[in-house]
């Protein structure tokens, strides 16, 4: 595998193996695409119940999800996760794939942006959800519309196409 670089990752859109949408040019890098928060989250209902970390198991009965009006934040407080999803759709050809990674800016911060699970299949073609985490001792705020996180791609020795469970990859 190689990580594409600047030139590498437009003439991958250019060619249409590399689709997102919306596109922002001035949002690709040196080696990555930065992607922006949307306004829909998840937050994790308070409760006491013991959850099954089972592969049935679904978040959706643990969180509640909530779409925010233009101009509102959302708060985060210390300790505190959530998920987002991304404004943007990725769509990979058979052969890319991608890792999601926060950016250096928030980390410095307390904020995780993505937790685990950052590796995103070939073929893919869905929003982004991240999952996010505040490791520090203030409350943050994420508003919609921040360049949140950063989308790497990956050239496969070969190809496949991701058909699992999180194939829609919606809150």
């Amino acid at each position: 595998m190689s990580v594409l670089s600047h030139d590498k990752i437009l003439e991958a859109i250019d060619k249409g193996d590399i689709i997102i949408e919306p596109l922002r040019r001035e949002a690709v890098g040196c080696a990555s695409v930065d992607l922006t928060l949307s306004n829909e989250f998840r937050y994790y209902k308070p409760g006491l119940a013991v959850v099954p970390i089972r592969e049935e198991t679904n978040y959706k009965d643990i969180t509640e999800k909530i779409t925010l009006k233009e101009g509102e934040g959302y708060l985060l407080l210390p300790g505190q996760a959530c998920l987002g999803i991304t404004e943007e759709t990725i769509k990979l050809a058979p052969h890319l794939c991608g890792l999601l990674e926060g950016r250096s800016r928030y980390a410095r911060m307390g904020l995780f942006v993505h937790i685990t699970a950052g590796f995103m299949n070939p073929g893919i073609s869905n929003r982004q959800v991240l999952e996010i985490y505040n490791a520090s001792n203030h409350p943050l705020e994420l508003w919609p519309g921040t360049r949140i996180c950063q989308f790497i791609f990956l050239k496969m020795d070969g190809a496949s196409t991701y058909t699992g469970r999180f194939i829609l990859n919606d809150l």
